[in-house]
């Protein structure tokens, strides 16, 4: 990575990050519907370890407009379930070598997390969660109030607050990543491997004869293809419906907001489930500020006063400096929740037709992993051992993967 550098700084900055925009075929061997970090992953992943590079990546707005474009960039791996924890403990492993990997500086930047206990119960989950985490070789261990201040010595941790802060689950493995970077990246290596990466073209239906896919409906016409792929975040259910498919998911909106920069003060990503808020400060000296999602279910990427008040009135008990920052601008995503807070991976209903949605609010950190199973499933017929616990099939054996407490701001 660092040869690359030094070679794009001697010889400039002139060549373009995409081919032009190809005419669209009348067929591929795969469609991927959704150009985001997921969508690109495994178009990359299918052209280079399998040979399959007939693929186009179709998606109704512009790569990576949806919520890669739309969430707070953390990684982690710190989960309850040990399905959970070898998954996203695998993506971790492959965001640390994904600047290399496609010769792409995506800004890896690892950090650390503390999520901070409030109370007795907070300590006793987390002692249970760590030692899961430690026997799958994720790195997570419970740390009193003294380690936490160490480590975060801005944090309000006196004892006369609403919620006084008990100790902490440290997890060493917590990172950021620069979220367009990581799709980028991924756009450029596959589309150098022969993928078509086409904007703009919304599909509108899937055709199915005989229990299979046949070829999608585009707003610039009909595309054959023998696979398809649906990663589309928000709108998994609303695709999938295309499909004849119907998913256990309900979107929800999901917000976050950006302070003025600041000098670097706060390295480890903060989270309190209690306060219901997380933050990080960026490289550029911003606050990244977020929390859980909206309690009812919308199709829109809009802000609210609400939230940010929410947001602003528990992070200000944490870090009361904060309450004389300026708000810079405000966000919002839309997250595909399932009952268990897991996601929905591999077959569906109809034949060679992929399900990768269900992400809810940890879809970016799973992106290089998302990219190197789907496209092992695409290519074999046959579902990975790791990711086989997230099939659809599991809502109607009741053996669902509970993930509801693990998310940084519980929802």
């Amino acid at each position: 990575m660092a040869l690359g550098l030094l070679k794009s700084a001697i010889a400039g900055a002139t060549a373009t990050h995409l081919p032009k925009r190809p005419a669209l075929k009348p067929g591929y061997d795969v469609v991927i519907i959704g150009a985001g970090g997921h969508g690109m992953a495994t178009a990359y992943h299918l052209a280079r370890y399998h040979g399959i590079r007939r693929v186009a990546v179709l998606d109704k707005g512009y790569l990576g407009g949806g919520n890669t474009a739309r969430n707070t960039a953390v990684i982690r791996s710190n989960y309850l379930t040990e399905e959970s924890v070898r998954f996203y403990r695998d993506s971790v492993r492959l965001f640390r070598e994904l600047s290399n990997e496609l010769d792409y500086n995506i800004l890896y930047e690892n950090r650390g997390q503390m999520t901070l206990a409030h109370s007795d119960s907070d300590l006793r989950s987390f002692r249970w969660r760590a030692e899961v985490n430690k026997e799958l070789g994720v790195r997570s261990e419970v740390v009193d109030l003294a380690e936490v201040q160490r480590r975060i010595p801005h944090l309000n941790c006196e004892p006369n607050v609403h919620f006084p802060i008990l100790g902490g689950l440290w997890h060493a493995d917590g990172a950021t990543a620069r979220h367009d970077a990581v799709v980028w990246g991924y756009a450029r290596a596959a589309c150098r491997l022969g993928v078509e990466f086409h904007p703009l073209t919304e599909v509108t239906g899937v055709e199915v004869k005989g229990g299979k896919v046949r070829a999608v409906e585009t707003t610039r016409g009909r595309v054959a293809c023998d696979t398809v792929v649906q990663a589309v975040a928000g709108m998994s259910s609303e695709v999938a419906r295309l499909a004849g498919i119907d998913l256990p998911i309900h979107t929800y909106p999901l917000q976050a907001m950006v302070t003025q920069p600041y000098k670097p003060i706060l390295t480890p990503l903060v989270s309190s489930p209690r306060w219901h808020v997380y933050i990080q400060q960026t490289s550029r000296g911003e606050f990244v500020i977020g929390g859980g999602s909206d309690p009812y279910p919308l199709y829109q990427t809009r802000s609210t006063l609400e939230l940010k008040e929410a947001l602003c009135s528990g992070i200000t008990q944490l870090f009361p400096f904060l309450a004389e920052a300026n708000i810079l601008r405000q966000w919002g995503g839309i997250t595909d929740m399932t009952p268990d807070y897991s996601p929905i991976m591999g077959l569906s209903p109809v034949d060679n037709y992929y399900l990768d949605g269900g992400w809810g609010t940890w879809g970016f950190k799973a992106t290089p992993i998302c990219g190197v199973t789907m496209a092992e499933l695409v290519s074999s017929g046959q579902v990975p051992e790791l990711i086989r616990p997230f099939a659809l099939e599991r809502f109607y054996a009741f053996e669902q993967i509970n993930e509801a407490g693990a998310t940084a701001a519980s929802h």
